[in-house]
Protein backbone atom coordinates (compact mmCIF):
# COMPACT_ATOMS: atom_id res chain seq x y z
CA UNK A 1 0.00 0.00 0.00
CA UNK A 2 1.37 3.54 -0.63
CA UNK A 3 2.22 5.93 1.99
CA UNK A 4 0.30 8.38 2.64
CA UNK A 5 1.30 11.93 3.08
CA UNK A 6 0.40 15.32 3.35
CA UNK A 7 2.65 17.97 2.65
CA UNK A 8 2.31 20.89 4.85
CA UNK A 9 4.49 24.54 3.99
CA UNK A 10 3.61 28.02 3.64
CA UNK A 11 5.54 28.45 0.57
CA UNK A 12 4.09 27.20 -2.39
CA UNK A 13 7.27 26.72 -4.08
CA UNK A 14 8.51 24.70 -1.47
CA UNK A 15 5.37 22.67 -0.98
CA UNK A 16 4.66 22.21 -4.55
CA UNK A 17 8.20 20.91 -5.22
CA UNK A 18 8.37 18.31 -2.19
CA UNK A 19 4.76 17.32 -3.14
CA UNK A 20 5.80 16.65 -7.10
CA UNK A 21 8.72 14.58 -5.43
CA UNK A 22 6.89 12.70 -3.74
CA UNK A 23 4.09 11.71 -5.65
CA UNK A 24 6.64 10.93 -8.73
CA UNK A 25 7.20 7.51 -6.40
CA UNK A 26 5.70 4.31 -7.08
CA UNK A 27 4.66 4.04 -2.71
CA UNK A 28 3.99 7.73 -1.90
CA UNK A 29 0.97 9.63 -2.16
CA UNK A 30 0.92 13.46 -1.36
CA UNK A 31 -3.10 13.11 -0.66
CA UNK A 32 -3.52 17.03 0.42
CA UNK A 33 -1.36 20.31 0.58
CA UNK A 34 -1.57 22.99 3.46
CA UNK A 35 -0.65 26.41 3.11
CA UNK A 36 -0.70 26.65 7.45
CA UNK A 37 -0.92 24.78 10.97
CA UNK A 38 -4.68 25.18 10.90
CA UNK A 39 -5.02 23.47 7.39
CA UNK A 40 -2.47 21.15 8.40
CA UNK A 41 -4.07 19.94 11.65
CA UNK A 42 -7.65 19.83 9.34
CA UNK A 43 -6.42 17.60 6.90
CA UNK A 44 -4.94 15.14 8.87
CA UNK A 45 -7.78 14.55 10.44
CA UNK A 46 -9.48 14.38 7.36
CA UNK A 47 -7.38 11.86 5.02
CA UNK A 48 -5.22 10.55 8.36
CA UNK A 49 -1.97 10.16 6.12
CA UNK A 50 0.91 8.28 7.28
CA UNK A 51 3.50 10.83 7.39
CA UNK A 52 3.14 14.61 7.59
CA UNK A 53 5.53 16.43 6.03
CA UNK A 54 5.42 19.90 8.29
CA UNK A 55 7.28 23.27 8.19
CA UNK A 56 8.67 24.42 12.03
CA UNK A 57 7.20 28.32 11.34
CA UNK A 58 3.67 29.21 9.38
CA UNK A 59 1.12 31.52 10.06
CA UNK A 60 -1.77 31.43 11.98
CA UNK A 61 -0.42 28.22 13.86
CA UNK A 62 3.15 27.15 13.71
CA UNK A 63 4.37 23.33 13.23
CA UNK A 64 4.93 23.02 16.59
CA UNK A 65 1.76 23.72 17.77
CA UNK A 66 0.41 21.71 15.12
CA UNK A 67 2.80 18.50 15.87
CA UNK A 68 1.35 18.89 19.56
CA UNK A 69 -1.96 18.30 17.95
CA UNK A 70 -1.49 15.42 15.56
CA UNK A 71 1.50 14.31 16.89
CA UNK A 72 -0.39 11.14 18.22
CA UNK A 73 -2.26 11.09 14.66
CA UNK A 74 0.56 11.03 12.40
CA UNK A 75 3.87 10.27 12.11
CA UNK A 76 5.52 14.20 11.82
CA UNK A 77 8.97 14.84 9.97
CA UNK A 78 9.64 18.69 10.64
CA UNK A 79 11.15 21.05 7.77
CA UNK A 80 13.72 23.30 9.37
CA UNK A 81 16.64 25.58 7.85
CA UNK A 82 19.89 26.93 10.37
CA UNK A 83 18.06 29.75 10.57
CA UNK A 84 14.85 28.65 12.39
CA UNK A 85 17.06 25.94 14.82
CA UNK A 86 15.84 27.80 18.04
CA UNK A 87 12.67 25.74 17.16
CA UNK A 88 14.17 22.59 17.13
CA UNK A 89 14.08 21.57 20.14
CA UNK A 90 10.77 22.71 20.86
CA UNK A 91 9.28 20.26 18.16
CA UNK A 92 11.53 17.43 19.34
CA UNK A 93 9.38 18.05 22.70
CA UNK A 94 6.54 17.96 20.54
CA UNK A 95 6.84 14.90 18.96
CA UNK A 96 8.33 15.16 15.88
CA UNK A 97 10.09 11.94 14.62
CA UNK A 98 12.78 13.43 12.35
CA UNK A 99 14.21 16.34 10.71
CA UNK A 100 15.05 17.50 7.12
CA UNK A 101 16.90 20.54 6.23
CA UNK A 102 14.77 22.47 3.01
CA UNK A 103 17.76 22.11 1.42
CA UNK A 104 17.47 18.37 1.69
CA UNK A 105 18.06 15.91 -1.72
CA UNK A 106 15.19 14.28 -3.55
CA UNK A 107 16.77 10.96 -2.64
CA UNK A 108 17.36 12.25 1.15
CA UNK A 109 13.16 13.56 1.15
CA UNK A 110 11.79 10.24 -0.34
CA UNK A 111 14.18 7.93 1.92
CA UNK A 112 12.90 9.93 5.24
CA UNK A 113 9.51 9.69 4.27
CA UNK A 114 9.93 6.05 4.03
CA UNK A 115 11.77 5.31 7.17
CA UNK A 116 9.33 7.53 9.23
CA UNK A 117 6.20 6.03 7.67
CA UNK A 118 7.91 2.96 9.03
CA UNK A 119 7.69 3.53 12.14
CA UNK A 120 11.58 4.76 12.87
CA UNK A 121 13.06 8.06 14.02
CA UNK A 122 14.84 10.13 11.65
CA UNK A 123 17.85 11.27 13.00
CA UNK A 124 19.97 12.50 10.09
CA UNK A 125 23.54 13.27 10.78
CA UNK A 126 22.96 16.52 8.42
CA UNK A 127 20.71 18.06 11.30
CA UNK A 128 20.17 16.12 14.80
CA UNK A 129 24.07 15.54 15.78
CA UNK A 130 24.89 19.28 16.25
CA UNK A 131 21.67 20.45 16.76
CA UNK A 132 20.26 17.91 19.53
CA UNK A 133 23.63 18.76 21.17
CA UNK A 134 22.89 22.37 21.11
CA UNK A 135 19.39 22.98 21.86
CA UNK A 136 18.99 20.23 24.25
CA UNK A 137 21.39 22.44 26.54
CA UNK A 138 18.16 24.31 26.98
CA UNK A 139 15.89 22.25 29.20
CA UNK A 140 12.12 22.65 30.26
CA UNK A 141 11.44 23.77 33.54
CA UNK A 142 10.19 20.70 34.64
CA UNK A 143 13.17 18.41 33.64
CA UNK A 144 13.54 14.42 34.08
CA UNK A 145 14.54 12.88 37.10
CA UNK A 146 17.66 10.85 36.87
CA UNK A 147 16.04 8.47 38.89
CA UNK A 148 13.90 7.63 35.83
CA UNK A 149 17.09 5.92 34.41
CA UNK A 150 17.81 3.54 37.13
CA UNK A 151 15.54 0.76 35.48
CA UNK A 152 18.27 0.58 32.51
CA UNK A 153 20.67 -2.06 33.09
CA UNK A 154 24.27 -0.08 32.02
CA UNK A 155 24.37 -1.73 29.02
CA UNK A 156 20.91 -0.11 28.21
CA UNK A 157 22.20 3.02 29.68
CA UNK A 158 25.17 3.03 27.37
CA UNK A 159 22.84 2.00 24.02
CA UNK A 160 20.80 5.27 24.86
CA UNK A 161 24.03 7.57 25.53
CA UNK A 162 24.90 6.27 21.96
CA UNK A 163 21.25 7.12 20.88
CA UNK A 164 21.97 10.74 21.63
CA UNK A 165 25.09 11.13 19.54
CA UNK A 166 22.84 9.96 16.71
CA UNK A 167 24.22 6.86 15.99
CA UNK A 168 22.70 4.49 14.08
CA UNK A 169 22.00 0.71 15.21
CA UNK A 170 25.51 -0.76 13.34
CA UNK A 171 27.88 2.50 14.51
CA UNK A 172 26.20 1.38 17.97
CA UNK A 173 26.89 -2.28 17.53
CA UNK A 174 30.81 -1.24 16.09
CA UNK A 175 31.08 0.82 19.33
CA UNK A 176 30.28 -2.00 21.90
CA UNK A 177 31.51 -4.38 20.13
CA UNK A 178 27.99 -6.54 20.00
CA UNK A 179 25.38 -8.04 17.13
CA UNK A 180 23.15 -5.54 15.84
CA UNK A 181 20.83 -7.79 17.07
CA UNK A 182 21.89 -7.32 20.65
CA UNK A 183 21.46 -3.44 19.84
CA UNK A 184 18.14 -3.40 18.55
CA UNK A 185 17.15 -5.34 21.93
CA UNK A 186 19.01 -2.70 23.81
CA UNK A 187 17.33 0.15 22.29
CA UNK A 188 13.68 -1.98 22.46
CA UNK A 189 14.12 -2.46 26.04
CA UNK A 190 14.98 1.30 26.63
CA UNK A 191 12.02 2.55 24.96
CA UNK A 192 9.93 0.01 26.41
CA UNK A 193 11.43 0.71 30.65
CA UNK A 194 11.44 4.53 30.14
CA UNK A 195 7.59 4.13 28.45
CA UNK A 196 9.20 6.48 24.92
CA UNK A 197 7.83 5.82 21.70
CA UNK A 198 10.67 6.24 20.03
CA UNK A 199 14.57 7.03 19.46
CA UNK A 200 14.07 10.99 19.04
CA UNK A 201 12.28 10.84 22.62
CA UNK A 202 15.14 8.54 24.36
CA UNK A 203 17.64 11.61 22.61
CA UNK A 204 15.42 14.08 24.85
CA UNK A 205 15.35 11.93 27.98
CA UNK A 206 19.13 10.95 27.30
CA UNK A 207 20.33 15.29 27.66
CA UNK A 208 17.35 16.07 29.96
CA UNK A 209 19.08 13.30 32.70
CA UNK A 210 22.47 13.97 32.23
CA UNK A 211 23.46 10.89 30.59
CA UNK A 212 24.24 12.98 27.39
CA UNK A 213 26.39 15.87 27.85
CA UNK A 214 25.70 19.14 25.14
CA UNK A 215 29.02 19.65 23.25
CA UNK A 216 30.36 16.14 23.85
Amino acid sequence: MSIRVVVADDQELVRGGFSMILDAQPDIDVVAEASDGVEAVALVREHRPDVLLLDIRMPRMDGIEAARLVGRETRVLMLTTFDLDDYVYDALRAGASGFLLKDVRRDDLVNAVRVVAAGESLLAPTVTSRLIAEFTSRPAAASVSTERLAVLTSREQETLGLIARGLSNAEIAAEMVVSEHTVKTHVSNVLAKLGLRDRVQAVIVAYETGLAVPGH
